[in-house]
């Protein structure tokens, strides 16, 4: 398959925030008027789930957050491709189901997208191969970034079973229940943007819960986001509580959430979920809780498929998401030292994201200009009374009475400074959950941009005009004023905003997508596989600390499908031990 390497997607692009921005506007309002899971349902109206039960036991992998840039997302294929990996002298096989946790491709749905971003790596890791016996299945819930054009792209990628290279897909709803060997269960859940789940779904699970999984059944449940995490970021959060519905109501088939007797005949009181699977981070962390479901159950994120690195030292040590529900943290990818220090990334804010400070610098500049030509009719521009002004000489209040007075005759500067100011605020991190003091922190960020602005103004009016004695009008002023806002505004408002999102990240706990997607981290990459046999559930966390970047197309220009080889990639069990789930 031919496709087009991609590098990862840079979020502080203005015209790739504006694309997305939009497109998640459109399928927030549209997308619960034309909800395509009941149109799957309606053209497969007597789908059960998938029986892999007669196996002596099974391997299952498990990645999720993936089809970004092309070295991660290439690193994680090739790996999950191996027959085998080693970890600690022990051979661990390939998974004969690749599960695929949410957000199969980035920034949107588009198919060219899927093709570069996701078929294309995932079709030159494993080609196909017709005369495999038993090829490996693959599997897949739909994330955020999936749902974007409504799942139209999706359903043509995973419910028409088709492969992805060797890996061959077999659901046909963007959700799906599999029966495993001893007494196993795995459900796939589509939790359509963090919206209610649909009613076909719900009729779904329901009927299987009470018709097919017996008493003292276990199961794997994967979702699309850890709702755990996020209760604990906010309580304003409502995510955990319709998934706890879901839990109680459809598993567990409780009438009334206050009466633990109304069960499905009784049975499902010995059901337990012993894991849960999701992604959404893009990190790896492993909590265990007791209260949700009365028993031990594994709540493992593990979103390092290929997208941006997620900081991990925001994530709280215990959870308590709600009354008799306690989740304590276990381990983290990266560790929360390690990431702390990657957060100090953010300094290099202007190296990774010269757009932004491209459209920073053109934002000073037109908003100079606007300056300029409203004082034009007066005696001396704004530009020729700031280089009067010895700013450093007890001249700073003179200088602010300048700029009051001017804001005060030209409303066209005085929007745009409080289009910029309050930009800045409103993009405040509140679902952290510290109320004002998110709105404060955003406040001062907004004001030093403001600030910023035009202390630059004064900077550079001074330097050309009484430093240098160009006339203010002069082409040779106009050239050098231009550039300088646009090339000294852009890095010194870059270096502004990168060190908000330090300050924010690192020492206030917000801003966690923000702060981690700003430098674009292509390492701390992970992936789960899970042994199933009749002694117990194993479930090993693998990392890659640093993906492999130089992989070389040795089949370029001869025609045949591309074939890349790069450096060994090493990887290593995260925790000490594998989590081991005993029967």
């Amino acid at each position: 398959m031919k496709f087009e390497k991609k590098p990862m997607v840079n979020w502080y692009d203005p015209k790739q925030l504006g694309s997305t921005g939009m497109k998640t506007m459109v399928s927030s309002v549209f997308g619960n008027f034309a909800d395509r899971r009941e149109m799957q349902a309606a053209l497969d109206p007597e789908m059960g789930y998938l029986d892999y039960s007669e196996r002596e036991d099974i391997w299952i992998d498990f990645i999720s957050d993936l089809g970004d840039g092309f070295n991660p997302t290439y690193t994680m294929a090739h790996l999950l491709a191996k027959d085998h990996l080693e970890i600690k002298g022990e051979k661990i096989k390939r998974g004969k189901l690749l599960i695929m946790g949410g957000d199969e491709v980035y920034p949107t749905p588009e198919m060219h997208e899927y093709r570069n971003r996701l078929q294309g790596p995932y079709h030159a890791a494993f080609p196909g191969n017709r005369n495999d016996p038993d090829p490996p299945h693959l599997f897949a819930i739909p994330g955020n970034h999936d749902w974007y054009d409504g799942l139209t792209n999706f359903i043509k990628v995973f419910l028409q079973k088709r492969s992805l290279g060797n890996w061959r897909t077999q659901q046909s709803r963007s959700y799906f229940a599999l029966k495993l060997p001893h007494n196993y269960w795995l459900l796939g859940i589509d939790i359509q943007l963090n919206a209610d789940i649909d009613i076909p779904q719900l009729n779904y699970f329901k009927k299987i819960a009470k018709e097919d999984i017996k008493a003292n059944d276990k199961i794997i449940l994967v979702t699309a986001e850890p709702s755990w995490v996020y209760k604990s970021f906010s309580q304003k959060s409502t995510s955990h509580d319709r998934f706890k519905f879901f839990i109680d109501k459809i598993i567990f088939g409780k009438t009334h959430l206050e009466d633990p007797e109304c069960f499905y005949g009784g049975k499902n009181e010995s059901i337990q979920i012993t894991t849960i699977l999701t992604g959404d981070l893009h990190h790896y962390s492993h909590y265990v809780e007791n209260g949700i479901i009365n028993k031990k159950c594994h709540l493992i994120t593990a979103g390092g498929g290929g997208a941006f690195m997620h900081t991990t030292h925001t994530l709280k040590k215990e959870i308590n998401a709600a009354e008799g529900y306690n989740a304590n943290l276990i381990a983290t990818f990266p560790s929360k030292s390690d990431s702390k220090i990657l957060g100090f990334k953010n300094l290099l804010f202007p190296f990774y994201n010269v757009t932004m400070l491209l459209f920073f610098g053109i934002f000073h500049l037109f908003n100079a200009w606007l300056l300029q030509v409203g004082t034009k009719s007066d005696s001396a521009t704004f530009m020729e009374e700031a280089m009067k002004i010895s700013l450093f000489d007890d001249g700073f209040w003179e200088y602010v009475t300048l700029i009051g007075n001017t804001l005060s005759h030209i409303p066209s500067v005085l929007a745009l400074n409080l289009l910029l100011f309050g930009g800045l605020m409103v993009f405040t991190d509140v679902k952290s959950g510290k109320g004002n003091w998110n709105y404060i922190a955003g406040a001062i960020h907004g004001l030093l941009h403001v600030a910023n602005f035009y202390i630059l103004v004064w900077v550079f009016s001074r330097y050309n005009l009484f430093t240098r004695g160009m006339e203010i009008d002069g082409m040779e002023q106009v050239l050098w004023f231009s550039g300088e806002m646009i090339v000294f505004g852009g890095i010194l408002s870059g270096v502004l905003f990168g060190l908000y999102l330090l300050v924010s990240g690192n020492f206030l706990n917000n801003h966690i997508t923000e702060a981690s997607s700003s430098f674009l981290g292509e390492d701390y990459k992970n992936f789960l596989r899970l042994h199933l046999d009749n002694k117990s559930l194993t479930i090993y966390p693998i990392g890659v600390k640093k993906v492999v970047k130089n992989w070389k197309d040795v089949n370029k220009g001869t025609g045949k499908d591309p074939l890349f080889q790069g450096d060994e990639v090493k990887y290593d069990l995260i925790e000490e031990n594998p989590i081991t789930i005993a029967h």
